[in-house]
């Protein structure tokens, strides 16, 4: 790695904590550049601006973790929960993409990067399966998957302010993943 993707990298990373904590408008590059003992001047050379930063990292993470866990179509119950246990050890992008619905807006499909392209993917592998006559029972594909990514998510460290501190502290992660795949199974 040469020192100029090091030094990238290094951005990256405390970008992806810094927009994590703060959120688009609360992040400093001040900080950012600090915790990646990076000139501040080097991040709008890789990225033009904060904004472009943030997209960098919203792709990397997005793109990554839709990469990391396999989409099976077939079994939606599964795939809710390999994305629980991803949730569970990445927090950090479920928060990018509760920061990107509140300061950007909702539509992924208003977004031209690999988010967009794996939701349209996910999409037409449903429509398959659902023209095949099996595990869409009266849902659209778009419908079918907003909610089991909403299910799936249900006890990310992101919910938790909504939840009962008594539910947050004491779900035992495997039970609450046994909840989510059952809840998807009783959906379809």
């Amino acid at each position: 790695m040469s020192r100029a993707e090091a030094t990238k990298a290094r951005i990256l990373h405390a970008a992806t904590q810094e927009f994590a904590a703060y959120g688009i408008a609360g992040a400093r590059v001040d900080r950012i550049a600090k915790v990646a003992s990076a000139n501040k001047n080097l991040i709008y050379v890789y990225f033009c601006n904060k904004d472009g930063l943030f997209d960098a990292v919203f792709d990397a993470h997005l793109g990554r973790g839709l990469d990391m866990v396999p989409f099976t179509p077939d079994d939606l119950p599964g795939y809710a929960g390999r994305l629980f246990d991803f949730y569970q050890k990445h927090p950090e992008v479920l928060r990018l993409a509760t920061w990107h619905r509140l300061e950007r807006g909702t539509a992924v499909e208003r977004d031209p990067s690999v988010a967009k392209q794996t939701h349209d993917d996910k999409l037409a592998s449903l429509e398959a399966v659902r023209k095949g006559g099996v595990g869409t029972p009266g849902f659209t594909p778009a419908t079918l998957l907003t909610l089991v990514l909403a299910i799936a998510s249900a006890w990310s460290p992101t919910n938790a302010a909504s939840m009962p501190a008594t539910t947050v502290l004491t779900s035992d992660p495997e039970d609450c993943r046994n909840a989510i795949m059952e809840a998807v199974r009783r959906l379809l």
